[in-house]
């Protein structure tokens, strides 16, 4: 979908997936924001100094501190040129549902600019708006993330924002780098591997599907990750490397997520029966 166009703009073809009857891929760099202000109320909720349960806990934290600000990126090689889809926006943890604005890429020659892609984020659908490829300007597409293989980690142009979260489930090997700064906010760094599957069967409501659904998707269900969490175990920036893709020929999306700005109002108006296309989507190669 959004990365499958993000690639046609470079002239690409690093990889496909016919998902909702579209080709599907995606890819982003790392950003890092924050508000120096936004500092947590202390108290850490993170498991003591257990790196493991720290990381696992991070969804719990998150759901806890009811929904922040987000920008997200992700990128992914293609022919020797990074394509990258860039996003902010804001999410609701308790609700599970929130918008992004993303940017896609120009052309190869740096012109042809696609305007930015609307997403609202909600349990089992993805909304998307302006994604062009013969959907109408203004008109929505609906997709049931349900479908997807992927789980909607990567299919959307960026991972929604409380799966991230959810996948540290499943985290092993997890080590404690040492402490840091994002956005002006003190930190922990913690690096090591998520599974997929272990992810699902131990995620909360709402995600055990799209999880079991990725992990039947990716070419390695094993997701190494580096987690940046405050004093209160909420996470500050997290980055998760996917393999995409039929097994021997994956694609790496390098997918990062930061959050800041807790406590922000989100507010998701979702579109009306008349504003959702349902006509064809010309995807052309």
């Amino acid at each position: 979908m959004v990365a499958a166009m993000a690639r046609r703009r470079l002239g690409r073809a690093a990889t496909a997936l016919a998902a909702a009857g579209c080709a599907v891929a995606l890819v982003a760099g790392c950003v890092e924001h924050g508000a120096a202000a936004d500092t947590g109320s202390g108290g850490a909720k993170d498991a003591g100094g257990d790196p493991a349960a720290a990381v696992r806990n991070a969804a719990d934290a998150l759901v806890r501190a009811g929904s922040s600000r987000v920008d997200t990126s992700m990128r992914m090689a293609s022919g020797g040129t990074w394509v990258t889809v860039e996003g902010t926006g804001r999410f609701d943890y308790a609700g599970r549902r929130g918008e992004l604005t993303l940017k896609l890429p120009r052309d190869a020659a740096g012109a042809e600019e696609h305007r930015p892609v609307i997403e609202l984020l909600t349990p089992g659908a993805l909304y998307m708006k302006d994604r062009g490829e013969g959907v109408p300007p203004g008109k929505w597409v609906r997709v049931d993330t349900t479908t997807l293989p992927d789980g909607n980690l990567v299919t959307g142009g960026a991972t929604e924002p409380l799966a991230a979260a959810e996948l540290l489930r499943g985290a092993r090997a997890v080590v404690l780098v040492g402490p840091g700064t994002v956005g002006g906010t003190a930190v922990r760094h913690f690096r090591g591997v998520a599974d997929i599957a272990r992810a699902a069967s131990l995620a909360g409501p709402g995600e055990p599907g799209a999880l079991a659904a990725a992990a039947r998707g990716f070419a390695v269900t094993r997701v190494p990750f580096d987690a940046w969490l405050d004093a209160d175990g909420r996470l500050r920036r997290l980055t998760e490397q996917f393999t995409f893709g039929g097994r021997g020929r994956g694609v790496g999306v390098l997918s990062t997520t930061s959050f800041y700005g807790f406590g922000a109002l989100v507010a998701v108006a979702m579109p009306r029966g008349g504003d959702i296309w349902t006509g064809k989507i010309v995807s052309p190669g």
